[in-house]
């Protein structure tokens, strides 16, 4: 694989509740990172996955498929809402579907909420991703929903700017990680 080919990026939309605005910001945020020639985007809304209530002794399909792609995946944007301080039992349940899958890849995070924009979420997130030896990224998009809405272009230039330094440094640790992974496998 070359330096220039595009780093395979997976977008995981972690809200699966109905009236949820996950797949709103998900396509917010797509807008925006489609002008990245230097990615190939691939959504993963766990909404459209119909995964266990309980964990199986068998992965399902539907679990195969999850784990699949986050294994062919280089890098990976997590959007998530803040409920009650904390990040969807969705997206966790779907985070350990997968262990080795996750290994030597970066994390970045588009986060939403209403006050403190879903920095809790991410907080515990990054605690999460750790274990799962992955790179948080520092800089990631915060979206306070309740002051400045999703289509309000108040906050649209600072929006714009925190999304292009997340990808900016998702690209440098997606390819350095990728190269990486390639000289020498990563054992955890």
């Amino acid at each position: 694989m070359t330096d220039d080919e595009p780093l395979r990026v997976a977008v995981i939309i972690g809200s699966t509740r109905e009236g949820r605005i996950g797949d709103a910001v998900g396509r917010w945020f797509m807008e925006r990172a489609r002008a990245r020639d230097e990615l190939d985007l691939a959504v993963l809304d766990l909404a459209e996955f119909d995964f266990p209530v309980h964990y199986p002794q068998q992965a399902t399909l539907q679990m195969t498929e999850f784990t699949g792609a986050i294994g062919r995946a280089e890098a990976f944007v997590v959007v998530t809402p803040e409920y009650n301080r904390s990040f969807p039992a969705s997206l966790k349940q779907a985070i350990d579907f997968a262990y080795d899958e996750w290994q030597a890849k970066p994390v970045g995070f588009v986060s939403y909420g209403h006050g403190s924009s879903g920095l809790y979420a991410v907080e515990q997130l990054r605690s999460v991703f750790t274990e799962l030896h992955t790179v948080t990224l520092r800089n990631g998009v915060a979206l306070d929903l309740l002051h400045i809405p999703l289509d309000d272009h108040t906050g649209a230039c600072a929006r714009d700017r925190a999304v292009r330094l997340m990808l900016d440094q998702l690209g440098w640790w997606g390819r350095a990680l990728r190269e990486a992974r390639a000289v020498r496998p990563y054992v955890s």
